[in-house]
């Protein structure tokens, strides 16, 4: 039996919502044909594009070639309701191009069904029938109803909502209402706010939730370890894709929705509203290149700045301005913006005043929100326990950021600056996230999500400022399996530059994504010991709470432990030992009790 031959292309997906290419629903395929894809093969595929929006009644669009390191994203616009078929339309243009050129096409590996890529008028007349079975002939009207009352409408594959939250109606796609039978006055928005970035996102979204709860709001708000209300719990897992944000907007008890926009999501599906009143992009660092056409800091940060796509006229899309890339990204954004930093003298700081632009900085010592009008002293950065007393910038930055966007979202000074006064003084508050115990003989134990490159130098460097008195370091090091052999030897190499003195390797649960248990650990032993850590300093405790036990078990009086937990099952274990340690006044030396 003959092998299939594979398709020639690496992904193909729907595009629900605004995304990297444009500002609507459609689909991107990405090719497999090496770079660079011949400039005849897209011209051709572009012309078949044409002739099947023709074919289907389906209204012009955009159409975007992006080329990159491994070949070209290739996607266009399409009606929302008819995702599939457009994802089928695209396969057939690509495939079909190929085929004209003489080049293989893979189709051995096709299911029955689909376009021949020979016979295109019999093509079209198949794809007519397959976006007639998936078109929802009630939504055009309906989505115009909505956009006459300036209310958004969010549609998946299995329902339709117009408003959000408390103001929502939600209908199953088979049973859609015509615009007579919705009742508009009871229909409304509700405050929204995105943030995205490599690091802090989830910090972010936390603070910015308890803002928002403080304001009076019953707040949603969806992040990698689950969507929430009120601080409470609906479901766990990572929700901080569209999915998850629509869970939340459809939730009628939603007065306030604060999202988490990570870089697969946006990718994979694109944002899942067209319009919110704040984005906030924390920063942009090396992580996830090769995956879906992006493979340096460019385009990784065009990819987090597709949440100004739903930033309009009214809206504030705020920034980073201690970040280069973001500052240099940020020209080509035509929304308005508000700039955060570390430095209130900043120059885009200084602009955005005098231009009447809100801002967010430091000055002696204090955090100063300038809200357009006026300038509010938002408390001492040591006095707000996010930031560690003062050492920990990247929290600095989180939390100018959040203020930003409570600003941005009418919320008071006040208010804004009480929640910064308290919050993060209660290890629940922003659990996984710079954690902190002391515990007996002086050892000092810090819990984060770090997970990159830069995110483990800001941690290392914070725990190695806040204990300078000697004492060793201690290190829990892991990588999710869908990095590849280079980028987890760039975080080995990351943490040697910080002398750890012992080393325990661990697999992240849940996040193995195809390796073999160890296979992880031993990428990255060989490019510690390249980097100078001893090879006897390094042990390997694949279970990532049992890892932390043997760190706990090897402490001394003094030492510092820096423990990225990834998996929110283990993160809960360690938190429970922790506390259980601290309560019986445990100390070094002393048995490490089982649960």
């Amino acid at each position: 039996m003959s092998e299939s031959v594979p398709l020639p292309f690496d992904d193909l997906r729907r595009l629900t919502g605004p995304n990297l290419y444009f500002a609507g629903p459609g689909a991107v395929l990405e090719t497999r044909v090496g770079a660079p894809v011949p400039t005849a093969l897209i011209e051709d595929w572009k012309r078949r594009i044409a002739r099947a929006r023709a074919a289907l009644g389906w209204p012009d669009g955009p159409v975007t070639v992006r080329e990159h390191a491994s070949g070209a994203s290739l996607a266009f616009a399409a009606p929302g309701d008819m995702l599939y078929t457009a994802a089928d339309v695209n396969e057939w243009a690509w495939l079909s191009a190929l085929a004209a050129a003489g080049m293989t096409t893979g189709e051995p590996a096709l299911q029955p069904g689909h376009p021949s890529f020979v016979d295109e008028d019999a093509d079209l007349r198949l794809l007519r029938v397959v976006a007639a079975a998936e078109g929802l002939p009630r939504l055009p009207a309906l989505r115009e109803a909505a956009h006459a009352h300036g209310l958004p409408l969010l549609l998946d594959d299995e329902q339709l909502s117009i408003g959000m939250g408390s103001g929502s109606r939600t209908w199953d796609n088979p049973a859609l209402p015509t615009p007579d039978d919705v009742p508009w006055q009871d229909v409304h928005a509700i405050p929204v706010a995105l943030v995205t970035g490599s690091n802090g996102k989830t910090t972010t979204v936390r603070l910015l939730t308890a803002i928002a709860i403080a304001h009076g709001w019953h707040t949603a708000n969806s992040c990698t370890d689950g969507l929430y209300l009120d601080g409470a719990l609906i479901e766990g897992g990572d929700y901080s894709g569209p999915g998850g944000a629509r869970s939340l907007l459809r939730d009628r008890r939603t007065q306030a929705a604060i999202l988490e926009t990570a870089r697969g999501g946006l990718l994979r599906r694109g944002l899942a509203i067209e319009r919110a009143d704040v984005a906030v992009v924390t920063n942009v660092s090396p992580d996830h290149f090769g995956e879906y056409g992006i493979h340096d800091l460019d385009g990784l940060a065009d990819v987090k700045l597709t949440v100004a796509r739903a930033i309009d006229a009214d809206g504030m899309l705020v920034l980073n301005a201690d970040n280069e890339l973001l500052r240099r990204h940020a020209a080509r954004v035509d929304v308005p913006l508000a700039w955060f930093s570390t430095d209130d003298d900043h120059p885009l700081l200084r602009q955005a005043r005098a231009a009447g632009r809100r801002s967010c900085g430091v000055r002696d010592g204090h955090l100063w929100l300038f809200d357009g009008t006026n300038t509010h002293d938002l408390g001492a950065v040591t006095d707000m326990p996010l930031t560690l007393g003062g050492l920990a910038a990247h929290n600095v930055q989180n939390c100018a950021a959040a203020a930003l966007a409570a600003s941005g979202l009418g919320i008071a000074p006040a208010t804004i600056a009480a929640v910064l006064a308290r919050f993060g003084r209660d290890n629940r508050d922003n659990p996984g996230r710079l954690q902190r115990w002391v515990l007996g003989g002086g050892v000092q134990v810090y819990v984060d999500y770090a997970h990159n490159p830069d995110g483990l130098a800001q941690f290392l460097d914070l725990v190695r400022q806040a204990h300078r008195d000697g004492g060793r370091l201690h290190l829990l090091l892991g990588q999710a399996g869908d990095r590849s052999d280079a980028a987890i030897a760039d975080l080995a190499a990351t943490a040697a530059s910080f002398h750890p003195d012992h080393v325990v390797l661990k697999d992240m649960e849940g996040y193995m994504r195809g390796r073999e248990s160890g296979e992880v650990g031993r990428v990255l032993r060989a490019a510690l010991v390249r980097h100078g850590v001893a090879d006897a300093a390094i042990e390997e405790c694949r279970d990532e709470t049992e890892a932390v036990r043997a760190i706990l078990s090897a402490a001394r009086p003094g030492d510092s432990l820096a423990l990225p937990v990834h998996g929110v099952g283990a993160r809960e274990r360690v938190n429970a030992l922790l506390d259980r340690l601290q309560a019986q006044a445990w100390s070094a030396g002393d048995p490490v009790a089982g649960d």
